[in-house]
């Protein structure tokens, strides 16, 4: 979805995908595709080494969810989801979606360029559906969501960068967060220092 003169309100939208393998095994990661606001097509980029560019490759189907449960998200980050999340049949559609999200979102991949490590994936929205209002904004969600990508970008940026800016949020969680918040960044928080320490 490259921009163009007609449509350049385009942004990344994070949020969590549902894919399934080649055994029809549920896959659910956190990824920030790129949208427009009717959010009618996305521009997935995973990585060749990840589970959702091996599920999209073989099924070419997914669900894209806007959440506002980042205690998933945190353990979806970092493939800790034990339980995993309860899934809901989606009428006439392959792919499952989470039962409790916010907005779900049914594609179709269009074109998968996969010549460099990191592929793009141009989707089409299929089929869309409400399940429950957005909570709102909220800073600590915000710093947990910022934690979870570090946690996913250990090796490719700094120890100290990813130290200094995980204390930085910590403050932001501890000025607005609720339990569900707090759980997820001590959670995160653990992760990525004990990833640090076996690294250093």
């Amino acid at each position: 979805m490259p921009p163009s003169a007609a449509n350049t309100d385009e942004l990344i939208l994070e949020g969590i995908v549902v894919t399934l393998d080649a055994q029809g095994q549920p896959n659910i990661a956190p990824m920030g595709p790129r949208v427009d606001r009717t959010i009618a097509r996305l521009v997935l980029r995973p990585f060749q080494t990840s589970q959702t560019y091996r599920n999209l490759k073989h099924s070419g189907c997914g669900v894209f969810h806007v959440i506002d449960d980042v205690e998933l998200l945190a353990h979806a980050a970092v493939e800790s989801l034990d339980p995993p999340p309860e899934l809901a049949v989606i009428e006439h559609f392959l792919c499952p979606r989470l039962a409790d999200c916010c907005r779900w979102f049914g594609f179709r991949v269009q074109s998968l360029d996969d010549a460099a490590e990191r592929t793009t994936i141009d989707c089409r929205v299929v089929s869309q559906g409400d399940v429950r209002p957005f909570f709102g904004f909220n800073r600590a969600k915000h710093a947990v969501l910022e934690a979870a990508i570090h946690a996913t970008r250990i090796g490719i940026i700094s120890a100290d960068t990813i130290r200094a800016d995980l204390e930085r949020l910590e403050v932001i969680v501890q000025k607005t967060a609720g339990d569900q918040e707090r759980r997820a960044f001590a959670f995160l928080s653990d992760y990525i220092n004990r990833r640090l320490n076996s690294v250093s």
